[in-house]
């Protein structure tokens, strides 16, 4: 079920955004806006295909989109197989706006509520993706591969942070 509202930020006219579940039909502009971030870049585009796309979005796991008169401006999905974030992205241009917060909670209240208890991901250090992560709550473990920081959010730690959030 999408969930719409008229949103108005400072310093922007409202708009209508809407938040819903990702299709396979919504593959060619979730790649669109994967492939135009400025941090977190894929060193090979064509390492995440239409086909993976497909596999996290129906068979490994879940995902949504923010959606801005037809055009998605960011979207996540979660990975239940692996117990991981696989992604969290919005266009440049509409970052700072809370779109990613909102994609956020979305996922993590779907993940939690599937019975989860825990949660990783990874990206690289020093990117608004790491700020944005230790804003969230999410805690450093180590790193993943290489270059990138792991954390990790428990579902006692998420609800916690939304209990703080709300109340």
């Amino acid at each position: 079920m999408p969930f719409q509202l008229l949103y108005q930020h400072v310093g922007y006219s409202a708009i209508n955004m809407q938040l819903r579940e990702a299709t396979i039909s919504d593959i060619r502009q979730i790649q669109i806006v994967r492939h135009s971030v400025k941090e977190n870049t894929l060193s090979n585009p064509e390492r995440v295909t239409d086909a993976d796309c497909e596999e996290f979005l129906t068979k490994r796991g879940k995902g949504w989109v923010c959606e801005i008169d037809g055009l998605i401006v960011g979207f996540a999905i979660a990975d239940l197989k692996d117990n991981n974030i696989w992604a969290l992205f919005l266009r440049p241009e509409f970052e700072g706006r809370g779109f990613g917060h909102q994609l956020h909670e979305l996922m993590l209240d779907w993940y939690f509520g599937t019975g989860k208890e825990n949660v990783w991901l990874g990206t690289l250090p020093n990117t608004r993706a790491e700020k944005f992560y230790r804003k969230k709550g999410w805690k450093e473990t180590g790193l993943h591969g290489d270059k990138e920081i792991e954390f990790e959010m428990t579902r006692a730690d998420w609800l916690e942070k939304k209990h703080e959030v709300y109340y």
